[in-house]
């Protein structure tokens, strides 16, 4: 027995309509308007592995492995 975890090269976030439609938490979203600087809060399920020396791609998320292309690049603090 043991844990299982996952290890994500990327981000892979949902897009903000799915907050809005009740389906998701807003953390769970892309949001509507990203800016440079900035910091945001993200949610995601079970154990996760993320780089946290450097950038990583922000990506958006269909579910099933649908990924699009990279819409930002950001930093895990």
């Amino acid at each position: 027995m043991g844990i299982q975890v996952e290890f994500n090269p990327d981000l892979a976030l949902r897009n903000i309509a799915e907050f809005r439609a009740g389906q998701r938490k807003e953390e769970e979203c892309i949001p509507e308007n990203l800016k440079a600087g900035e910091t945001y809060p993200f949610l995601k399920n079970g154990q996760r592995l993320y780089w946290l020396h450097g950038e990583i791609p922000l990506l958006e998320t269909a579910g099933e492995g649908k990924l699009s292309r990279p819409k930002a690049s950001v930093v895990i603090k």
